[in-house]
């Protein structure tokens, strides 16, 4: 088995924010509206005023803290199992950046160190109003029926640190979005996500980590939806000329399944050309800065430093933090190093 490099780990994550920050710029512009503002062509990169990174990019460095203290807690304590619970306050400490009281969350660890993490940046209706319910939902037990993208967008993460199974990213990926999102839709697109990075990362191409997380998906109840939408948008890829008119045949990205496939058709149609690939991921007039995270990680995870320009490389918002989080699960998660007090004290366990 292949031992994922760092630099993809990196890359998932901070090419994630890159397209986030992208798309973030315009999000909730219909494109009509990016062409007179942009031109013909629209965004054409990244503006120095379009550089915030927005909750998605929050999101992911939460769901990766849940990872690095859960394993942090299992190897300190001997305590495993303990993800779940882990997840839902990571989550609760995320909802406290985002002016809610911090309840029962621990209120330790690196992130909320962090101010500049303390800024709401359009966070999504179904994520703060499932976490300040204060119950988590479960694939078992969904807490609503919405299939908004805020599950998948954050799931990246749990990719990278199930890298050697991807059967167990896609059940944890699920799992991560389920917490906020209980409609399949919502959960099973987070869940192929997972599984896409975990096979991509370990080295293999687009076309094989596709089979193994369709495989993955089909044994799924209620998969339909969201297979139907990955097939679109492969049969897209393949024909006519890209364009945001072609994406937005794909969906607006408001839903789960809508956003990992619109992410998709835009590594498919420029696989080995990053700043197309982000550039045609956040161009249309939905959810840009979920469409372009998620190509971001997707690409990231495929090509490692290739994925980010060079001139946009650190410059966009949580570049070092982002950079941090991604070393760390690299750390702990491949080269299986132990917690040195330093990290314990980023990641706490208790």
């Amino acid at each position: 088995m292949n031992l994922p490099s760092r630099d993809r780990f990196e890359a998932c994550l901070l090419a994630g924010a890159v397209g986030d920050a992208l798309g973030y710029l315009i999000e909730f512009d219909k494109l009509e509206r990016i062409r007179q503002q942009f031109g013909p062509a629209g965004l054409d990169d990244l503006r120095p005023e379009g550089t915030a990174a927005s909750d998605d990019t929050q999101m992911t460095l939460f769901t990766a803290e849940a990872l690095l203290r859960a394993l942090n807690r299992e190897l300190e304590k001997g305590i495993p199992g303990a993800l779940p619970d882990i997840l839902h306050h990571s989550y609760l400490r995320w909802l406290h950046t985002q002016g809610h009281p911090l309840g029962a969350a621990p209120g330790s660890g690196l992130l909320l160190q962090r101010p500049e993490l303390f800024h709401r940046r359009a966070p999504g209706n179904t994520c703060v109003s499932a976490l300040a319910s204060g119950t988590a939902g479960t694939v078992a037990m969904p807490i609503n029926n919405s299939k908004g993208c805020g599950g998948v967008m954050r799931a990246a993460p749990v990719g990278l640190a199930f890298w050697r199974d991807a059967r167990l990213a896609f059940d944890w990926g699920a799992k991560a979005a389920a917490i906020t999102h209980g409609h399949p839709s919502g959960y099973l697109s987070a869940g192929y996500l997972a599984a896409l990075v975990a096979e991509l990362v370990r080295g293999r191409s687009l076309e094989q980590a596709q089979a193994v997380a369709d495989a993955l998906l089909r044994e799924r109840e209620k998969h339909e939806e969201t297979l139907h939408a990955l097939e679109k948008a492969r049969l897209l890829a393949r024909t006519g000329e890209p364009s945001p008119e072609q994406i937005e045949q794909v969906g607006q990205g408001w839903v789960g399944e809508e956003a990992l496939a619109m992410a998709l058709y835009s590594v498919l149609r420029f696989p080995d050309d990053p700043r197309a690939c982000l550039l045609l991921a956040v161009n249309h007039g939905g959810d840009s800065d979920s469409t372009g995270a998620i190509a971001g990680n997707i690409l990231g995870a495929m090509l490692g430093d290739r994925a980010i320009p060079a001139d946009w490389r650190g410059k966009v918002d949580l570049w070092d933090i982002t950079q941090t989080v991604a070393q760390d699960l690299h750390t702990h998660f491949v080269a299986h190093r132990p917690f040195d007090p330093e990290a314990a004290r980023r990641w706490p366990g208790g």
